[in-house]
């Protein structure tokens, strides 16, 4: 993963009631945490737009809030907690939190007890994955990276589209190739979106994909389309794709398998696949099964 930019928060306090002793939850205690927020701040540094990077005095306002808020037992819990609200901010995409409780019940001498956790963001709500094949025996590569993808531990298919046969986009004075056959599928995962693509990069290069040329022909393509809401974009990956609202190939079987889904910044997927048009003849409506 290319090395991120860090915003650190240090020292936030909060009197809190923490702990697993009934004096701990009755008197209270203080207690401070250490923020580091990985997140990528050079489009932000470009234009001086807050709205590019992260406003840390809201992550500040969170943190404190878990201090202050609700009593429970672990430390450990309270850093999850710390953590998790960070990752609430799209533009985080890797958060280290330190809780300390130097007030802690420990019968000898000691300065501080801390609890350290570090956390990824991970994919929020359904991926929505666009296959595509057009060498090969494409029906089975595709039916057989989607269960490679089904069979690893953080993955499920949770749905998969009609297969759409469709020419192929090539580029000007090259020559034609076969038709393509395409799919969506809904995936639920906690992978973070970048080993979500290094997973599926694996896959392709399992069944023979080369990238040497960009309209080339293919044995197997897989596209990250979206991540729930998530916004993501660096050298290596765009959330949404930035052309996913002009391929009529993935927005056709995305609407058949998820009618009411909505491309974050382009609206409705069913109204979008209407006015590009699928392009293309459906196939088998169910060509793959967990």
């Amino acid at each position: 993963m290319t090395a991120l930019d860090r915003i650190t928060l240090t020292g936030l306090r909060a009197r809190g009631t923490h702990g697993v002793l009934p004096a701990e939850r009755e008197l209270g205690q203080e207690f401070s945490a250490d923020v580091v927020l990985h997140v990528d701040t050079r489009a932000a540094a470009a234009d001086d737009d807050l709205s590019a990077t992260v406003n840390y005095a809201e992550v500040a306002q969170d943190a404190v809030a878990v201090l202050a808020g609700p009593p429970v037992d672990l430390i450990e819990t309270v850093a999850a907690r710390i953590a998790d609200r960070a990752l609430r901010h799209p533009r985080v995409r890797a958060v280290d939190v330190t809780v300390h409780k130097p007030q802690a019940p420990v019968p000898v001498p000691f300065a501080d007890v801390t609890v350290h956790v570090h956390r990824t963001a991970g994919a929020s709500g359904d991926v929505v994955l666009a296959l595509g094949a057009n060498l090969g025996d494409a029906r089975t590569t595709l039916r057989d990276a989607l269960t490679q993808l089904d069979r690893h531990p953080r993955v499920a298919v949770t749905a998969v589209s009609p297969l759409l046969r469709s020419a192929a986009v090539v580029a000007p004075g090259t020559p034609p190739q076969p038709d393509y056959l395409n799919a969506v599928a809904l995936l639920r995962t906690d992978l973070p979106p970048r080993e979500l693509l290094a997973l599926c990069q694996g896959i392709e290069l399992a069944h023979g994909r080369v990238r040497t040329e960009r309209w080339g022909a293919r044995p197997l393509d897989l596209d990250l389309v979206a991540v729930g809401s998530l916004t993501w974009q660096d050298e290596d990956l765009t959330l949404p794709h930035p052309r996913a609202h002009e391929r009529g190939f993935v927005l056709a079987p995305w609407a058949r398998v998820a009618p009411d889904a909505v491309l974050p910044g382009h609206g409705s997927v069913a109204e979008l696949a209407d006015r590009v048009g699928d392009g293309g003849q459906w196939l088998d409506e169910s060509w793959w099964e967990a």
